[in-house]
């Protein structure tokens, strides 16, 4: 891991000092954060000043503290999807971990989350209650606030799709709601959320019996515990072509167990990466390359990168 760089320290420590000042005791505040253990690939440095919010009021003061002292500032869910250079993160890292961020309220045929909240226990909430068309939710890794931030899927079906209203916080501190509809999505994003923060979102379910709901449940974890990986990875790392999913690509360029370090493309999905010890975000962006150059070589093809890749190198 490679230490942040000196010159800076003061500062930091000057701004961490004068932030916390500003918050209330239940809200986390550390600086020099080990990074890696809290993302799927496990690699990555640290964060300069890592803050868990206590609730709205107080994520509201980090960003607008940010925001005075133009403070740069990252948001961090559970790690998936994420690759961290091993420089680590400079500015300011939030994460809703918070109690207040992961609470599930069932309302009728309605699921009210926060962004902290994990997919799967949204999934299995549903379940109890008797309310399908959520299963698909169990198959992705993450929390909420990220399959809202880059409209997640699996089996065919897209977060946004379940979703009824959203809310997030613009980067003044100032909440919203806002109904689905008025909330533009693509493939893998959700433009509104590049400059805003997901809060959570209130999903939408349906009356199901429980042996369906249990069947598709079934169904979707054998899909993702036999095509994906068990080792540590950041899920998928390239966006399919229009032409061929980049996991069969990768497959055709036999490219499967091609290794740098410890990072391994796996041989279970060619679209995936695996941490099989003590990889570094460098041994796995220049296995990324590789692959990425081999495809263009070969193939014509020019793979976009789907797994966001942040922090100094």
């Amino acid at each position: 891991m490679t230490a942040l760089a000196p010159e800076p320290i003061t500062r930091t420590a000057d701004l961490a000092a004068e932030l916390r000042a500003l918050l209330k005791p239940a809200t986390v505040l550390r600086r020099d954060e080990p990074l890696a253990k809290r993302t799927t690939l496990r690699v990555g440095g640290p964060a300069e000043i890592y803050v868990e919010p206590a609730d709205e009021s107080e994520l509201a003061t980090v960003l607008r503290f940010c925001r005075d002292h133009e403070v740069p500032f990252f948001l961090l869910g559970r790690g998936s999807n994420l690759l961290i250079r091993n420089g680590g993160i400079r500015g300011v890292v939030i994460h809703l971990g918070a109690p207040a961020f992961s609470d599930i309220k069932v309302e009728g045929e309605q699921l009210r989350c926060g962004a902290g909240t994990r997919l799967k226990d949204i999934a299995l909430t549903a379940k109890r209650h008797g309310l399908g068309g959520l299963e698909f939710l169990e198959g992705i890794p993450g929390n909420l606030g990220g399959a809202l931030h880059m409209n997640a899927g699996a089996m065919n079906a897209w977060t946004f799709e379940a979703v009824e209203t959203l809310r997030f916080m613009d980067y003044t501190g100032v909440a919203h709601d806002r109904p689905a509809r008025d909330v533009p999505t693509t493939y893998r994003s959700c433009p509104l959320l590049k400059s805003a923060v997901a809060l959570g979102a209130v999903l939408k379910g349906c009356s199901t019996p429980r042996e369906q709901i249990e069947a598709k449940l079934a169904e979707c974890q054998k899909k993702r515990w036999t095509s994906q990986p068990k080792e540590p990875s950041a899920g998928c790392i390239f966006k399919n072509t229009k032409t061929v999913p980049a996991g069969k690509l990768v497959d055709e360029l036999g490219l499967k167990g091609t290794r740098v370090g410890d990072a391994v493309v796996s041989g279970v999905h060619g679209n995936f990466i695996i941490n099989v010890g003590k990889a570094t975000a460098r041994d796995v962006l220049a296995l990324i390359e590789i692959i990425r150059t081999t495809a263009r070589e070969q193939r014509g093809i020019q793979l976009e990168i789907e797994v966001e890749i942040v922090g100094e190198d």
